[in-house]
């Protein structure tokens, strides 16, 4: 057993293993899952799922990054075979939108399909769109769908940044959530069935141990990389701000050692970003000026100005306003240099990525207009405040 200590949560998956599988029993299920899903002693899902009795595993699906997650982003992903278990392996990631979703026929014959996936508790990040997707098909096939619930490694009480508005819905935008949603994937599952009126049947096993005011490092849970630059929690509470850098030209630090938490481009006055950061005094954060140089993704090879996001107090700190204040930085002082993502991004080429981002083009005409991030983020509170209402009947901790 790798892990000495037994952790204070305990997730869907550790759950459903003590109960012997029960749900599960006489079932022949597929199993919509990655490296990270493992229970407290490190197995993966799908090895444990494997291994169940009176379990059949007939097949695995792979969301984006693949299910051994090691694919970068927006790389598609081809089917394989898990060779340790003898399982075909589909990819929910390939190369156009259908890909997304599975088939009738991949559902065939099978009696359930359980979900197990670590969520990070932004929108854009797509394993939750996934675990939609497949509920959505498992729901028109008439099949069971179990997801297994996992902590939300932000924690489960603070809700932040604009909700997405009809019309720019995307794989980084599948329902009108907001950007931090606080919600378990189980919790988001529940939302999504009654908020798509979807017929199929649903079991979601919850955590046991979870509190919403616990972050990830509360809970003794191993932290297992749930894709390639997402390598610490540090990363992912960052994440829900510094993601909307995908939509610009300036790098979010990837092809470095410490992405989303690194930003900036080689025009980027670093120190002078860093003041005028710090001298808005957002709360949880500080600004450090800093120069780096990736090795793949944006400026490969070439040496980059910006900043370090330093987390000094997870509860207080807003990462969707910090992370619109960096982006309105990094705009006002990038003139000549500065544009907009215009290639395809998630399968969509007729809106820009930044607007699927925000979930509306109301924030980059914003930006463009000159407005700052503080009357830009001031919109977003009746967002918050009413999603804050609507996510109250699905919350199971």
């Amino acid at each position: 057993m790798p892990i000495s200590q037994k952790p204070r949560v305990r997730t869907g998956l550790t759950v459903l293993r003590d109960q012997m599988f029960a749900p599960l029993k006489g079932k022949r299920i597929g199993v919509v899952t990655h490296s990270a899903a493992v229970d407290d002693r490190l197995r993966s899902a799908a090895e444990l799922l494997a291994e169940a009795p009176g379990v059949e595993l007939a097949v695995l699906f792979g969301p984006e990054h693949g299910f051994e997650g090691a694919a970068q982003d927006l790389i598609a992903v081809v089917n394989g075979r898990d060779v340790h278990l003898q399982t075909a392996v589909i990819s929910l990631y390939g190369a156009t939108f259908d890909s997304l979703q599975p088939t009738p026929e991949m559902l065939r014959g099978l009696d359930a399909l359980v979900i197990d996936l670590q969520d990070i508790g932004s929108r854009y990040y797509t394993f939750q769109a996934t675990m939609l997707l497949c509920f959505e098909a498992a729901s028109r096939s008439d099949l069971l769908t179990i997801v297994l619930d996992r902590p939300n490694p932000l924690g489960g009480e603070s809700v932040e940044g604009p909700v997405l508005k009809s019309g720019w819905e995307s794989f980084v935008g599948i329902h009108p959530i907001v950007t931090r949603h606080g919600l378990t994937i189980g919790e988001l599952a529940l939302l999504y069935k009654a908020g798509r009126n979807l017929p199929g049947e649903l079991l979601v096993i919850p955590c046991e141990g979870w509190q919403r005011a616990m972050d990830f490092s509360q809970t003794d849970l191993p932290w297992v990389m749930p894709s390639p630059n997402m390598p610490a929690l540090e990363t992912a509470f960052v994440y829900p701000g510094q993601c909307l850098l995908e939509g610009t030209n300036i790098s979010e630090g990837r092809g470095t050692t410490r992405p989303f938490e690194l930003s900036g481009a080689p025009w980027i006055n670093g120190p002078e970003a860093a003041k005028r950061l710090n001298d808005e005094a957002l709360p949880g954060v500080f600004f450090r000026p800093v120069r780096f140089q990736p090795t793949f993704h944006k400026f490969a090879g070439s040496v980059c100005g910006g900043v370090q996001i330093h987390v000094t107090d997870r509860e207080t700190f807003q990462p969707v306003r910090s992370g619109l204040a960096v982006l309105a930085e990094y705009y006002r002082q990038s003139a000549g240099h500065f544009d907009w993502r215009r290639t395809p991004y998630e399968f969509v080429a007729d809106r820009l990525a930044i607007d699927l981002l925000f979930g509306s083009d109301r924030e980059r005409l914003a930006l463009e207009r000159g407005l700052s991030w503080r009357d830009i983020s001031h919109g977003w509170e009746s967002d918050e405040s009413n999603f804050r209402e609507r996510r109250r009947d699905y919350l199971l901790y």
